[in-house]
């Protein structure tokens, strides 16, 4: 018989005598996929942010199919609009959770914080951070690199060349934490958004003692704890000479505001307060 065709057989019946080895071997290993985490993932806004805590959608899909529980799960590019319809094809029920918004809390402007010294080194705040303290007095604060704004897909930041801050685009942002992951200092935060996205927080993160973290920046907090006991909801606390402000106990009030001598507490979106009038003093009686 021709050696050609001896081969060609030999190495037919080889190529089929392996398919049905590989067939019998993915019938054993094969992993069942739920079908619904396709579902879901159709569902989701295929930002692939990480925003959710899973490093993206498919994977944040695959965690909802098979959690017994999913109040604890939220996207929070897609929002409550979003939740329910995963949560629908589940056959569950979720809560819609509080919208979140990134907060800038350092208010080191030029104009607050004077520059001491002139950074000449890589455009990276992660960099900047491992080589020295900062441009300035304060070494907790903003470097103004813009490696946040980088780090945002939602082009809902951008820095202020006159104060070199970054600053939040409230309508663009999805509270995907981007940002406060890029920031080496700690310096951006996700709070609730509020309602009428009313908020109240310390913008300082200096935790130097209130003398030199003052000769620093002219808005730092000093740890005097007027805001403290101004709040009659004890939503604030002192910590490592800095103070804070929790947002699921501040009810809004605003007194806080008003006590602190460093203007270090910003309050967003609210109504200007109305002037105080004074009532005449009674007449003396004859």
């Amino acid at each position: 018989m021709n050696v050609v065709l001896i081969t060609i057989i030999s190495l037919g019946a080889l190529g089929t005598l392996a398919a049905i080895i590989l067939y019998f071997v993915a019938q054993k290993f094969k992993v069942f996929e739920d079908p619904r985490i396709d579902q879901v993932e159709e569902a989701l806004p295929a930002a692939n942010c990480g925003g959710c805590g899973f490093p993206g959608c498919r994977a944040f899909a695959e965690a909802m199919v098979k959690a017994d529980d999913i109040s604890d799960l939220n996207c929070p590019v897609g929002g409550a609009d979003t939740m329910s319809a995963a949560a629908a094809i589940l056959g569950k029920e979720v809560e819609a959770a509080a919208p979140m918004v990134a907060v800038v809390r350092c208010n080191g402007t030029c104009e607050n914080r004077p520059r001491i010294t002139n950074y000449d080194g890589a455009t990276s705040c992660t960099i900047a951070s491992s080589l020295y303290g900062g441009d300035t007095g304060c070494s907790y604060g903003c470097y103004g690199l813009g490696e946040c704004v980088d780090a945002c897909a939602f082009d809902a930041m951008y820095m202020d060349e006159k104060t070199g801050l970054p600053v939040i685009i409230e309508d663009n942002c999805v509270s995907c934490g981007a940002c406060v992951d890029a920031c080496p200092k700690n310096i951006i935060e996700l709070r609730k958004k509020g309602p009428k996205s009313r908020r109240i927080y310390v913008s300082c993160v200096n935790k130097d003692k209130g003398a030199p973290a003052k000769k620093a920046c002219s808005v730092a907090c000093i740890s005097c704890k007027k805001c403290q006991k101004a709040c009659p909801f004890e939503a604030i606390t002192i910590d490592n000479n800095l103070a804070y402000i929790d947002y699921e106990k501040c009810k809004l009030c605003r007194k806080c505001v008003t006590e602190c001598p460093t203007n270090a507490i910003h309050e967003l979106n609210f109504p200007p307060k109305k002037p105080k009038v004074e009532k005449p003093a009674p007449e003396a009686a004859e």
